[in-house]
């Protein structure tokens, strides 16, 4: 059967980006134009069951802690996919204790987006 490219045809379904696509094209970008400074993620996300979810509560794993931390700038960066994504409550708590301690946090939609405020932002560091 051929495929006639109705409306379940792959090739008809919109390309959309995940959250961590755009942080692998961020991060890429990243070392490219600052091959000498630390960056790291916080795997701090994901779905665990509950034993694991548990353990890494008492191993200090605190909700809503942004996605990537650069410490030369004091910047922390939430990804976000590009479109459709909003701030957990948890996330908008840890953001506001992070910006009253004096650190930068970026929320990023999509990597562009990331790269562009990243730029901004270390112009103020």
């Amino acid at each position: 059967m051929i495929n006639s490219g109705g409306r379940n045809s792959v090739r008809n379904r919109c390309y959309e980006s995940t959250e961590s696509m755009e942080q692998q094209g961020f991060l890429q970008w990243f070392h490219l134009q600052f091959p000498e400074v630390l960056i790291f993620h916080v795997p701090n996300g994901g779905f665990r069951n509950v034993t694991t979810a548990r353990r890494l509560r008492k191993e200090g794993v605190v909700p809503g802690i942004p996605d990537l931390y650069i410490p030369e700038w004091k910047i922390w960066i939430e990804m976000k996919k590009i479109k459709g994504s909003v701030l957990s409550n948890e996330q908008k708590r840890i953001i506001a204790y992070l910006e009253g301690i004096g650190d930068t946090v970026i929320v990023g939609y999509g990597a562009t987006d990331a790269s562009v405020k990243v730029m901004e932002g270390r112009k103020q560091c």
